[in-house]
């Protein structure tokens, strides 16, 4: 593409120099011609009046005074009546330009001048177009050249980025030509590459959330079934079935909850719940694995407490919180509830070393982690909690405090516009 653009621009140039050259120099030929005719003429005129004062005055023509009045290289032959015929110059050879001036007195002055003269002044005018049109010619490679690399480079460019986009490296440019059909075609790539970037930050977030998320409901899941194969009472095989069941609709809920909110983390289904039974159901289940790490935990507070919000993600809240406490925090975990205004409060608390005080509530923020663990659950934790209105906060870094806050009352919903009549 380069070559061509300089080709193209090369080409347009020289055929503007061929015709406005050839043009330029047939004119100049014509005027420098009519100059010369005009020249000899005016010069013969001049010479009949001088010729005639003399005549008039009875005086003899003096050839060395009138040489004086010739230019050089012309030749001069004067007639006038009672005067023998004067020539001054030297013949031309070839072809000459003519010029003829005749008096009243009857004086006839014939001025040659020769062609060759005329020939040079049309050379060096050729030789002045040539000099420019060359100058012309280089300006406009120059010319091209820089243009070329103007708009080749910045196809280089989009090219290069273009195929780091395909491979994987959706990171935008923000790199502008001042071309603007160039600088529309980078706007498109670099949004592409903003949405690509976060079609994979999505994919990568889900598929982190996703492992983090389904590694409590599956161990609990896998505890029951190993319940179910060590035992050979058959009311025992029937709750352990019912909770693995229970189980496997919590991890379905999980999925599902997972899947809404890489979609939009803002999308939500908040529905009136009884906040006793998620309560309840958390205790039990997380029961087993703090009495197997000789740690205990408990429930207190207000009793009888409805909260708006979904159940599976406050249950997937709590799990999180009940779990950062079993592997980063230190003797019993309680759970309390309690109600502040309009808002239904869940405190989780252990008797840990706490939250590092240069993290603070930086701890939600996704890697950020102080005990060298993934840096997402809790981050995830924060995202569910708020799909559905509520929010999770740190209100106390020694000893940790973790607060879920729900609201009491189902958020109103404007009411359909009716067709007037």
């Amino acid at each position: 593409m380069r070559r061509r653009l300089i080709n193209s621009t090369l080409a347009v140039v020289l055929v503007v120099i061929a015709v406005f050259g050839v043009s330029l120099v047939i004119v100049e030929t014509r005027t420098i011609t009519n100059s010369a005719q005009d020249s000899v003429e005016y010069e013969a005129q001049q010479l009949v009046g001088i010729v005639e004062s003399k005549v008039l005055e009875k005086e003899r023509l003096d050839p060395a005074a009138l040489s004086d009045r010739v230019a050089p290289d012309r030749f001069v032959r004067i007639t006038a009546p009672g005067q023998p015929e004067l020539s001054l110059g030297t013949r031309p050879e070839g072809s000459v330009i003519r010029g003829r001036g005749t008096g009243e007195q009857g004086v006839v002055v014939t001025v040659e001048e020769p062609r060759s003269v005329v020939t040079k002044e049309v050379g060096r005018t050729l030789v002045v177009v040539a000099a420019v049109a060359l100058l012309a010619v280089v300006a406009a490679v120059l010319l091209a050249v820089r243009q070329a690399n103007r708009l080749t480079s910045p196809l280089t460019d989009l090219a290069e980025t273009a195929e780091r986009l395909g491979s994987g490296d959706p990171r935008p440019r923000h790199k502008r030509y001042g071309v603007p059909e160039l600088d529309r075609v980078a706007d498109v790539l670099d949004s592409s590459a903003e949405r690509i970037g976060r079609m994979l930050t999505a994919e990568r977030r889900l598929a982190a959330d996703a492992s983090h998320q389904l590694r409590t409901p599956l161990t609990a899941l896998s505890m029951r079934l190993e319940e179910i194969t060590v035992t050979d009472d058959l009311e025992t095989v029937r709750e352990e079935a019912s909770i693995a069941l229970n189980q496997v609709e919590r991890l379905t809920d999980v999925v599902q909850r997972l899947l809404t909110n890489s979609r939009d983390p803002r999308t939500g289904s908040a529905v009136p719940f009884d906040l006793d039974e998620v309560v309840k159901q958390q205790v039990e289940e997380w029961r087993p694995a703090y009495r197997s790490a000789g740690r205990a935990i408990v429930r207190s507070g207000k009793q009888g407490m409805r909260a708006v919000g979904t159940p599976g993600a406050v249950a997937q809240v709590l799990a999180a919180l009940i779990e950062n406490s079993l592997m980063h925090g230190g003797g019993t975990v309680a759970l309390r509830t309690r109600v502040t205004g309009n808002q239904a409060v869940i405190e989780v608390t252990d008797e840990g070393p706490g939250v590092p005080a240069d993290l603070g509530n930086r701890i939600f923020e996704r890697a950020i982690s102080g005990r060298n663990s993934t840096g997402i659950g809790l981050a995830v934790a924060r995202d569910l909690a708020e799909a559905d209105g509520g929010r999770l906060e740190l209100l106390q870094t020694q000893p940790p405090v973790f607060a879920i806050f729900l609201s009491t009352t189902p958020a109103e919903r404007p009411e359909p516009e009716r067709p007037v009549r």
